[in-house]
C-alpha cells in the first residue's frame, strides 16, 4: 500500500546582511488603517538605524493595498506569514501601536533565529504598550528575545543595543534595581501578617469570575488553572453573553438610581446627541444597568473578584464596560440590591475588577484588597497601562514622570476630589463603536505600591516596588492627556529607585497594578506584607527599586 507523503515547502533563506521584520497589528480594521501612518514612519526610521549598522531591514509581509495597511491582522494571517520566513533568520517585531500578541506568537514560538521586539516611545501611538504585552506573552511561552525602545531610533542607548543584537543575537539590559525578596529581612509583624493572610486565602479558596478569557490576544493575561489553583484561587468561567442578558433584565428605575447617586456626589457626564460621536444618555443608562448586572452575577457565583473582557465580544452588543469597572473598584459606590431586594451586594466594599480580564492583575488585586483591608489602608486598587513617560515640561518635578493610563476602570477614590473630581467622556469610536463613558480623573498625589504578577516557566512571579504619585500643573497634565488618550484617567507616577530603561528592561506586561497607602511608612509596610503573602502562596517575588528616601530594603 502506498501513501502520499506530504511535503513541506521550505522558505527561502535570507541573505547574510538581511534582517527580517514583522508588524503585528490590531484585529479591528479601523484601528489598523488609522494607525498605519505611525507604523510606517517608525519602520522607515528603524530601517535607517539598521542600515547604519551595516544591515538591511526586509519586511516579511507586504503592505495590503485593499486594506490600506501593512499589519498582520489575525492569527491566521500570522501563521501564513511565518510559513514563509526562514526560521533561522534574525527577526525584528516592530511595534508603533497596540497589537494582538496571538497574531505572531505561534510563529515566534517555533522561530529559531534571534528575535528582537522594538517599540517607539510615544504616548499617542502606544507601541511600547503593545510591545510589553508581547514581551510578557513570550516570557510565558518560553521564547527567548531581546527588547529595545526609542523615541526616534537615533539615541546612543538604542543604537548600542541594536548593534549588539545584530552582532551576537542578544542584548542584556542592566537591572540593578532588582533584588530577590528572599534576601530581604522582613520585620516580625509584617511577616506574620503576610503569612497569616496567605493561610487564610488558601483556606477560603476565593473565586475569580472570568467573563470570557483572552482579551485582545493577551496570552500573558491568562493564568493556567493549575498554576492559579496552586496559589489558592479558583476560576469561575462566565460568559459575556450572560452579562448582556442580565443587563437587559435590569429595570430602568434601578439604572436611573445609579446615575443619580453618581451625579449627587459630583460626577460629571459629558454628553451629546450623536451616538456615533458623543456620549449619550442612552449609553450611560445601559452602562448603569451593566453595573448592576455584574454585581448580581458575581454574587450568584460567589466571586471575590471579576474581570470583563469587553473587546472583542461585547463591543458589538453593549457600550463600553469601563464606567462599570471603575465603579466596582471603589468602596463608595451606588448600592445594588439582590434581585429580591433583600440584600445590598458587597455592601461598603469594592468588588475588585481587573480590566481586560487580565487574570494576573485579578490575582494581584485580590491580594492587595486583603492586605490593605487587614492593615486599615485604602482598599481601592486598579491596573493601568504603562502607557508612556516623559520629563516634566513645567519643571515642577525633577524626576522622570510616568504616564499610567487606562481606559476608564480606575476608582474615583484614586482621583483628586473623589467622585466630584470624576467625569465621563465617550470612548474613542475607533475602538468603541457603541460608545459608552469612561471614569476619568487625575490621580491624587500620594504614596503607592506598584506590582505585576506574571507567568514564567511553571509558576508565577511578582515584581513589586514603591512609587509616588506627583501633582503636576494642569497645563502639563493636559499636555500629557493630549499626547495619549484624553478621555481616560491619568496617574503621574515616579518609581523610586527604578529608571525608565531599568523598568522597561524588567517589566513583563502592558499593565501595572497600583494601590495607595496613607503614608510613605505605611506603603513600605504594605509592600512587605503583600510580598510576604505572595511568597507564602508560592509566588517568586522580586523587590524592585528603593523606598521613597532612596534607601534599600
Amino acid at each position: 500500500m502506498s501513501y502520499k507523503i506530504p511535503k513541506i515547502e521550505k522558505p527561502a533563506k535570507v541573505k547574510k546582511n538581511e534582517v527580517l521584520m514583522v508588524a503585528s497589528g490590531d484585529l479591528r480594521l479601523s484601528a489598523n488603517q488609522e494607525c498605519w501612518a505611525a507604523q510606517k514612519a517608525m519602520e522607515d526610521a528603524l530601517a535607517a538605524a539598521v542600515a547604519d549598522a551595516g544591515r538591511r531591514l526586509v519586511r516579511a509581509h507586504p503592505y495590503k493595498e485593499d486594506q490600506r495597511h501593512g499589519f498582520i491582522g489575525s492569527q491566521k494571517e500570522g501563521i501564513e506569514v511565518f510559513r514563509g520566513i526562514d526560521p533561522k533568520a534574525p527577526l525584528i517585531v516592530a511595534e508603533a501601536v497596540w497589537q494582538y500578541s496571538h497574531h505572531v506568537l505561534p510563529g515566534l514560538i517555533t522561530h529559531r533565529g534571534p528575535v528582537c521586539t522594538i517599540a517607539n516611545w510615544s504616548g499617542e501611538w502606544p507601541g511600547l504598550v503593545g510591545m510589553l504585552n508581547l514581551n510578557g506573552s513570550m516570557t510565558k511561552a518560553g521564547v527567548k528575545y531581546t527588547t529595545l525602545w526609542s523615541e526616534d531610533f537615533t539615541d546612543e542607548y538604542f543604537r548600542k543595543g541594536l548593534k549588539k543584537w545584530l552582532k551576537s543575537g542578544s542584548f542584556k539590559h542592566a537591572t540593578p534595581q532588582v533584588r530577590k525578596f528572599g534576601k530581604v529581612k522582613v520585620p516580625g509583624p509584617e511577616r506574620r501578617l503576610g503569612e497569616a493572610l496567605a493561610a487564610q486565602l488558601r483556606h477560603d479558596k476565593p473565586i475569580m469570575g472570568i467573563f470570557d478569557e483572552g482579551c485582545m490576544g493577551m496570552y500573558n493575561a491568562i493564568i493556567p488553572d493549575d498554576v492559579l489553583m496552586a496559589a489558592g484561587v479558583y476560576k469561575e468561567r462566565l460568559s459575556q453573553s450572560a452579562l448582556a442578558y442580565e443587563t437587559w433584565q435590569v429595570s430602568d428605575d434601578e439604572a436611573r438610581a445609579v446615575r443619580a447617586w453618581m451625579e449627587q456626589r459630583g460626577m460629571k457626564f459629558v454628553t451629546g446627541t450623536d451616538p456615533a460621536r458623543d456620549l449619550t444618555d442612552d449609553q450611560i443608562h445601559t452602562q448603569c444597568k451593566m453595573y448592576i448586572a455584574a454585581l448580581r452575577i458575581a454574587d450568584d457565583f460567589g466571586c471575590a473578584t471579576i474581570g470583563i473582557q469587553y473587546q472583542q465580544g461585547l463591543k458589538d452588543v453593549l457600550p463600553a464596560s469601563d464606567l462599570v469597572e471603575g465603579t466596582l473598584n471603589n468602596a463608595a459606590r451606588p448600592p445594588v440590591h439582590s434581585r429580591d431586594g433583600s440584600r445590598v451586594l458587597y455592601d461598603g466594599e469594592p468588588l475588585p475588577h481587573f480590566n481586560e480580564v487580565d487574570e494576573c492583575s485579578g490575582l494581584d488585586g485580590l491580594l492587595t484588597n486583603r492586605v490593605h483591608k487587614a492593615m486599615g489602608q485604602p482598599v481601592e486598587t486598579t491596573l493601568h497601562d504603562v502607557r508612556w513617560g516623559d520629563w516634566d515640561a513645567s519643571g515642577t518635578v525633577k524626576d522622570y514622570v510616568w504616564v499610567f493610563l487606562i481606559s476608564g476602570s480606575a476608582p474615583p477614590a484614586h482621583f483628586i476630589g473623589g467622585w466630584s473630581g470624576a467625569s465621563s467622556e465617550r470612548q474613542p469610536a475607533m475602538y468603541f463603536r457603541l460608545g459608552g463613558g469612561t471614569l476619568k480623573g487625575i490621580s491624587r498625589p500620594g504614596e503607592i505600591v506598584w506590582s505585576r504578577i506574571y507567568v514564567q516557566g511553571a509558576g508565577l512571579k511578582m515584581d513589586i516596588g514603591r512609587a509616588g504619585v506627583v501633582g503636576l500643573p494642569l497645563e502639563e497634565t493636559q499636555r500629557r492627556w493630549r499626547a495619549t488618550t484624553p478621555q481616560w484617567p491619568i496617574m503621574h507616577a515616579v518609581t523610586y529607585g527604578v529608571s525608565r530603561d531599568e523598568f522597561m528592561a524588567k517589566h513583563k506586561a502592558n499593565h501595572i497594578q497600583v494601590a495607595y497607602a496613607d503614608s510613605s511608612a505605611l506603603a513600605d509596610k504594605a509592600l512587605l506584607v503583600k510580598a510576604t503573602m505572595a511568597a507564602a502562596l508560592g509566588i517568586e517575588v522580586n523587590l524592585c527599586g528603593t523606598r521613597r528616601n532612596r534607601k534599600g530594603w
